[in-house]
């Protein structure tokens, strides 16, 4: 995977529609103090899923988008669209191998509003993150290197370091995944559930006083359902 294009359009200093190309082999962004370098690497990681304005170098999420000048009007939308390049002994993964190039976007209007898109399909977050997670690219790790990046890594936590490791050998999307198969499923009405609801009960006297007072009212609700199990198992 390599990025083939990238797309900025409103963002920060880019009030025009700008494409960077990028060819095979090492690219370098070369220009002037104040002409905007770091504001692509800011736009690389916002489209792959920056949520974090200090990490952009900003207050607010909204100063991403290009805020006027002297001579131009702000903008109503900030947007970025990373075009990436699949090789051919390395296609992309999952549902995207029949793929050469996948098109990663996103938009963020001045009312808050925002979406991402993945091949100018609606997608989510999440899908973005999913997809990049075992390609290398993280917006935490070792993929932006930055000044000073170089001494945290260098002085990372053990923790720290096995994150490093973990994207390195691909096994950060199986490390992230929820682990629900692990955690009993309790059905609604099931005798689990009413067990569980009488645990609750015995242990109000045990719970601080805030926490009681929560308890107390969620008891009021299930006390009825009591009253009914009660009146049949002594009818039995």
């Amino acid at each position: 995977m390599r990025i083939a294009r990238l797309e900025l359009h409103g963002f920060k200093s880019f009030a025009d529609r700008t494409v960077f190309h990028f060819g095979a082999g090492i690219s370098c962004v070369v220009g002037p103090n104040g002409c905007g370098k770091s504001n692509v690497v800011d736009a690389l990681k916002w489209v792959i899923g920056e949520m974090s304005a200090k990490s952009l170098r900003g207050e607010d999420m909204l100063d991403v988008i290009f805020a006027g000048s002297a001579e131009r009007k702000p903008v109503g939308y900030a947007e970025v669209a990373l075009t990436l390049g699949a090789d051919a002994e390395d296609p992309f993964p999952g549902d995207f191998a029949r793929y050469a190039e996948v098109q990663l976007a996103r938009r963020l209007y001045r009312d808050g509003t925002s979406e991402y898109l993945v091949n100018q399909a609606r997608a989510r977050r999440k899908d973005i993150v999913d997809f990049l997670m075992d390609s290398g690219v993280g917006n935490q790790l070792y993929s932006f290197i930055e000044q000073g990046r170089i001494d945290k890594i260098v002085s990372a936590s053990p923790e720290d370091r096995r994150s490093l490791i973990d994207e390195a050998a691909g096994i950060v999307r199986y490390r992230a995944r929820p682990r629900w198969s692990a955690k009993p499923s309790v059905q609604p009405g099931s005798a689990g559930c009413e067990r569980s609801f009488v645990r609750r009960r015995s242990s109000l006297v045990w719970w601080p006083r805030g926490r009681a007072r929560r308890g107390r009212a969620n008891w009021r609700l299930l006390r009825p359902r009591f009253r009914r199990r009660r009146s049949r198992s002594r009818a039995s």
